[in-house]
């Protein structure tokens, strides 16, 4: 658990920095962030997986599944964010380990595969613990710093990126939407848990944070899940959804930390202006 007692910093807020011209490398990790966020490519990578379109297998689950899968998800946050303020190895260098986490993974899916949503409650913590400790390699190797209370909450918002709500549309699923939409429990949480050393049950900041998380994870983890129940998949089929999986948020944190690397050097407002440019089709720096 963190203690710091420093004044923890606000999502969105600014950098003093002046203006900077930024380089082509930048440029083009900029290029690359933005087409991980605002293209996940979840689906496509299931559909590999099972040989065959993803959108044949995803059908309405029923309440009972939905309800399940809201539970495990949120519990499975829950236990990731108990780990994100204790036990991150913050002394580790070199890259990001992405291949190992990823077999790892892949180890805990092959239950799930075998088990299909009776291991859920089992298997999704699991998961969810591997894949928030290669977000948080990733996190390192773009230069964050894994003692601050803010990167390891940064490191939780991951787990929204790359799913939707039932009430998104193309435009609120965007990454500085969902950014915006968790800044508020984000900020909350990071002074709550800064002048804390343990985490109250059902502290109400902390049951919003991972409120706001669950309500894009779940879509992703139903996606998983219903992928894991197509028949014969079996455990080796399981831990192939589950490498798949951890590929998406392993994308999806490089892409984030990216971001955040680049608001660091360039100050926040011009790498929103950049982006938004992207995302229009202007190729131009």
């Amino acid at each position: 658990m963190m203690t710091d007692s420093e004044d923890v910093p606000q999502v969105g807020q600014g950098t003093d920095l002046a203006p900077m011209v930024m380089t082509s490398e930048d440029w083009a990790d900029l290029q690359g962030a933005v087409a991980r966020l605002e293209h996940p490519g979840l689906v496509a990578r299931l559909s590999d997986v099972l040989g065959k379109p993803v959108d044949i297998v995803l059908e309405k689950l029923p309440a009972a599944a939905s309800s399940t899968i809201d539970g495990a998800t949120r519990r499975a946050l829950r236990a990731a964010l108990s780990l994100a303020l204790s036990t991150l190895n913050t002394s580790r260098r070199g890259k990001a380990r992405d291949r190992f986490h990823a077999v790892a993974a892949g180890a805990a899916g092959a239950a799930g595969g075998a088990f299909g949503l009776a291991s859920l409650a089992v298997e999704l913590p699991m998961t969810t613990t591997i894949i928030l400790r290669s977000v948080a390699d990733v996190a390192r190797s773009e230069g964050e710093n894994l003692r601050s209370v803010q990167t390891r909450l940064a490191c939780m918002e991951v787990f929204a990126l790359g799913g939707r709500t039932a009430a998104d549309d193309a435009a609120e699923s965007g990454y500085f939407a969902v950014r915006t939409a968790l800044a508020q429990a984000v900020n909350e949480a990071a002074r709550y848990l800064s002048r804390r050393t343990t985490i109250e049950k059902g502290a109400p900041v902390i049951v919003r944070l991972v409120a706001g998380i669950a309500s894009r994870f779940n879509s992703v983890v139903a996606e998983k899940i219903i992928a894991q129940g197509v028949p014969v998949i079996g455990a080796v089929g399981g831990a192939a959804v589950n490498v798949a999986f951890t590929r998406h948020f392993q994308s999806m944190a490089r892409g984030h930390f990216v971001i955040r690397r680049l608001e660091r050097t360039y100050g926040e407002a011009i790498i929103r202006e950049k982006y938004d440019r992207i995302v229009r089709g202007e190729a131009l720096p």
